[in-house]
């Protein structure tokens, strides 16, 4: 039987908190658990899987905005998190009526916890219980498994194939290409007149019972398989099933729709790209995967946690026709290499830039796109660059304002100054070369707390114009004066219309990415 959420309020270890359901009081008695997890991050979601009860204490939520902590609310309900325990004090009196009206409205049970408990040991005693019934989840998931393989070994049909899958869950299975068409679908024995995917007023509520997994042919997405898990059913042995039976479908559809020669190759050109392989062997995958050897190429990485599911809408992005790209996708990366055809490679190139900034994409994911690459021999350079960027722009953020900034997508001609630098110079050089050209402005902001080389790379990267600087750092006019008045003072005096400019701009340039 699966542990529910209304069991595990009863337990000991929790009852000593004094639990109240604040939100989604209806959706408890049928919430199940995978897991218990405490963490008093707000950035916690991407970090989670799904099904489980998060504790966390009153703190970061005591000092966050109320927009940031309806944020945190969406976050968890939208990975699929069973329920959200807060634990009130001193700090956090009572949780803010935001949340609660926000965890109403997306159906997740959040739970005020109102006597301080060790959150160890309730981990320790209902994750016990959840790994002792892992192990028999595990078992009847490999039952299905090979139920499913047997199937398969017998030529049967995928809704067959699916059928097994359906019986052992308790769920409505269906296997949909990444085209958007239903493969094949199967439903459990004795199936009601009201599946459990059809849309209803609870349907926000039980966003939670579906299960979604990725089906690759040789490395490649080439279908979803989703589980609509009845209210009877155990969603952790779906979810275990559903992983369990990825290489059986893989088989299956490789036999029925095997990849493209094209999608094949352009996958392995990539992988090769990234591992540096050899120019000849570059030269070979090139044109299988459609791309010329001598094309101006561009590289584009993506970090996210749904790198697999954004692989599609990027190609797309890249070549809408699909003729002229190629991609892989890996659980933490995607990796893809476009050809730029027009006359004016680099607006193409913008382009691109400017497509995945628009892109919806889930939070926690960044791009970047690398410069420019005359022929497929320079695609492993226009890689590393890419690569180079993303760190140089985490650097760049945190450097600035103490967090990374808030910016998706990164170009590497933006760049290019730090990317020169980091290859070009060691760390001493690079701080002696700052603190020769800055060093009166960095004290000054040490000692005062200003931000006057940041206001100065503002300035010279706006091209010395004043006005179009205050707006962009969201200054009066008068006071960027004040502001460029007192680093000229320090600095030596006004370096427009002198050979000092281009040695000011490369020094707060490199200052950005010094660590504070």
């Amino acid at each position: 039987m699966p542990v529910r959420l209304e069991d595990v309020l009863k337990h000991p270890t929790l009852t000593a908190a004094e639990p109240v359901v604040r939100a989604a009081a209806g959706a408890v008695p049928r919430t199940q658990l995978r897991w218990v997890h405490s963490s008093e991050v707000l950035d916690i979601a991407s970090l989670l899987g799904g099904g489980e009860l998060l504790l966390t204490g009153g703190q970061a939520l005591a000092a966050a905005s109320d927009e940031r902590r309806t944020g945190y609310i969406r976050d968890l309900a939208g990975r699929g998190v069973a329920a959200l325990a807060v634990e009130t004090g001193s700090v956090l009196p009572s949780i803010p009526s935001s949340m609660v009206s926000a965890a109403e409205e997306a159906g997740l049970p959040l739970i005020e916890l109102r006597r301080v408990v060790p959150f160890v040991a309730v981990m320790e005693a209902i994750n016990s219980q959840l790994v002792s019934q892992s192990a028999a989840q595990l078992q009847q998931a490999d039952q299905a498994s090979h139920a499913m393989a047997v199937e398969l070994a017998h030529g049967s049909s995928l809704d067959r194939i699916l059928g097994v899958l359906a019986a052992a869950t308790g769920a409505e299975v269906e296997l949909i290409s990444t085209a958007g068409i239903t493969l094949a679908s199967a439903e459990p024995a004795g199936g009601t007149d009201a599946p459990a995917h059809v849309a209803s007023a609870d349907e926000a509520r039980d966003h939670q019972r579906t299960v979604h997994v990725e089906v690759p042919v040789r490395g490649i997405p080439s279908a979803r398989l989703t589980l609509h898990v009845r209210e009877d059913a155990d969603v952790n042995l779906a979810r275990i099933a559903g992983n369990r039976s990825v290489d059986i479908l893989s088989l299956a559809l490789l036999q029925r729709m095997p990849p493209g020669l094209k999608e094949l190759a352009g996958a392995a050109l990539i992988r090769a790209i990234d591992s540096g392989k050899q120019n000849w062997r570059l030269q070979e995958l090139g044109p299988a995967a459609g791309i010329p050897v001598s094309a101006r190429v561009v590289a584009v990485v993506v970090r996210s946690p749904a790198s697999k599911e954004l692989r599609r809408s990027v190609e797309h992005l890249l070549d809408p026709g699909g003729q002229y790209s190629a991609s892989y996708a890996d659980n933490a990366e995607l990796l893809a290499l476009a050809v730029l055809r027009s006359a004016n490679p680099h607006v193409e190139r913008q382009k691109i830039v400017d497509g995945l900034q628009s892109l919806d994409v889930p939070e926690g994911t960044v791009s970047a796109v690398g410069p420019a690459a005359s022929g497929i021999a320079a695609a492993p350079w226009s890689l590393s660059e890419a690569r180079l960027t993303l760190e140089l722009a985490a650097d760049v953020g945190r450097g600035r304002s103490g967090a990374i900034s808030p910016r998706r997508v990164f170009d590497a001609q933006a760049f290019a100054v730090e990317r020169l630098a980091v290859q070009s110079m060691d760390e001493p050089v690079r701080r002696d070369f700052i603190g020769q050209q800055l060093g009166a402005v960095l004290e000054h902001d040490a000692q005062r707390h200003s931000q006057l080389v940041e206001t100065l790379r503002v300035w010279l990267d706006s091209g010395c114009n004043t006005a179009q600087a205050a707006r962009d750092l969201h200054l009066e006019r008068q006071s960027m004066h004040q502001r460029m008045q007192r680093i000229f003072s320090l600095c030596g005096g006004d370096p427009r219309g002198t050979g000092r400019l281009a040695a000011l701009h490369l020094a707060t340039r490199l200052a950005a990415l010094q660590p504070k």
